[in-house]
């Protein structure tokens, strides 16, 4: 099995690539890909994937990772 890696996009979505199940909070199954972009903007029409929004709307973050955070 692939791991999955997350990665931010710049003023953009989270890019998920590899083996994964996608599964909302009442444990419904999203169908998937191998690739998804997930909505960081909040404003897409296709939650909880994205559709593009973003760049209609302007939207802008560009978090770096300053250290690992682990919770437990």
């Amino acid at each position: 099995m692939n791991k999955p890696i997350i990665e931010v996009k710049d003023h953009g979505p989270y890019q998920i690539t590899g083996k994964f199940q996608l599964i909302d909070s009442n444990g419904n199954k999203y169908e998937t890909e191998s690739d998804v972009s997930l909505c960081r903007c909040g404003q897409s029409d296709n939650k909880p994937f994205c559709d593009g929004t973003h760049e209609e709307i302007d939207f802008s973050s560009a978090p770096r990772a300053k250290k690992l955070l682990i919770e437990v």
